[in-house]
C-alpha cells in the first residue's frame, strides 16, 4: 500500500485527486495539506496547514497541486525529507527544473513532474512532433478556467517547445500591425502561444499547422478534471521506481 499525501488538497484539483486516491484498492490517502482551508475535511481527513504533517503521516509520495508560489518550496521539502513528489502544478521555469534534478539525483526522494496528466494530451504532443517533421508553420492556443493564474500553461509551453525541437525548418510568424501589443500572442521556441482564461472552460489545447494550400488541427479537451485522474495515480504508482526526475508522462507510458 502506497501512502499518499495531497498538497493543495482544498483546491479543484486537490479535491478530485484526494477522491481518486481514496478510490484506489492500493492506495492509501493519509495526509491533505492547504494553508488556506485548513480545518476543512477532505475524503474524511482533515486538512492541515503545515506541509510537515507529512511527516507524521508517514507518507511515501505527496502529490503537489498548488501554486507556482509555492510548488519550488514544496518539492524541496519533500525530497530532502525523503518523500516522493508528483507535481502538476505548472509555472515551473527550466531554473527550477534544473535545481529538482539535482536535488531528487542526490538523495532518496524521486521527483515525477508533468505539465498535463491527462492522457490525451500526451498524445497530442507526440501527434504534434509528428506532425512538425513536415509543418513548420505552427501556432498554440490553450484554453483553461480563469482561476488558472499561468500563462502560457506549462502544457502550451511544452508543445511549443517539442515542436520548436521536431521541425526541420523554421517559420517566423508576422507581428501584428496596429495599435494593440501583444495581439499575436507569446513566443515559445519560434512557435507563437496564445492563453485564453474563461470561465466555464477546464483545459483545452489546439495546435494549428498551416503549409501551401493546407491545415492540419490537433485538439484536446479535457471537459472534466477526471480526465487528469489516471495520469495521476499512474504517477503515483511509478515515482518510486524512477531515479531522479522524471519530466512528462509520456516517460511513463513507455
Amino acid at each position: 500500500m502506497i501512502r499518499v499525501g495531497v498538497l493543495g488538497a482544498a483546491g479543484r484539483m486537490g479535491r478530485e485527486v484526494c477522491r481518486a486516491i481514496a478510490a484506489a484498492d492500493d492506495l492509501a490517502l493519509v495526509a491533505a495539506v492547504d494553508p488556506n482551508n485548513a480545518g476543512l475535511e477532505a475524503e474524511g481527513l482533515l486538512v492541515s496547514a503545515g506541509i510537515e504533517n507529512l511527516s507524521g503521516a508517514d507518507v511515501d509520495v505527496a502529490v503537489d497541486f498548488t501554486l507556482p508560489s509555492t510548488v519550488m518550496p514544496n518539492v524541496r521539502w519533500c525530497l530532502r525529507n525523503g518523500v516522493h513528489a508528483v507535481v502538476g502544478t505548472t509555472g515551473l521555469t527550466p531554473a527550477d527544473l534544473e535545481e529538482l534534478h539535482q536535488a531528487a539525483g542526490a538523495g532518496e526522494a524521486n521527483c515525477v513532474v508533468a505539465p498535463n496528466f491527462a492522457l490525451g494530451a500526451v498524445l497530442l504532443l507526440r501527434f504534434a512532433v509528428e506532425a512538425a517533421r513536415y509543418f513548420d508553420a505552427a501556432e498554440v492556443i490553450e484554453l483553461h478556467h480563469d482561476g488558472k493564474v499561468d500563462a502560457p500553461s506549462g502544457t502550451a509551453i511544452a508543445t511549443a517547445r517539442a515542436i520548436g525541437a521536431a521541425r526541420s525548418g523554421t517559420w517566423s510568424a508576422p507581428e501584428a500591425v496596429g495599435q494593440y501589443a501583444g495581439a499575436r500572442g507569446a513566443e515559445v521556441e519560434g512557435v507563437r502561444v496564445h492563453a485564453v482564461r474563461l470561465p466555464g472552460l477546464v483545459a483545452h489545447e489546439e495546435v494549428l499547422f498551416g503549409g501551401p494550400g493546407q491545415t492540419l488541427s490537433l485538439r484536446h479537451d479535457a471537459v472534466d478534471r477526471a480526465a487528469f485522474m489516471p495520469g495521476v495515480l499512474l504517477a503515483i504508482r511509478a515515482v518510486a521506481d524512477r531515479p531522479g526526475l522524471t519530466v512528462g508522462l509520456d516517460a511513463l507510458l513507455d
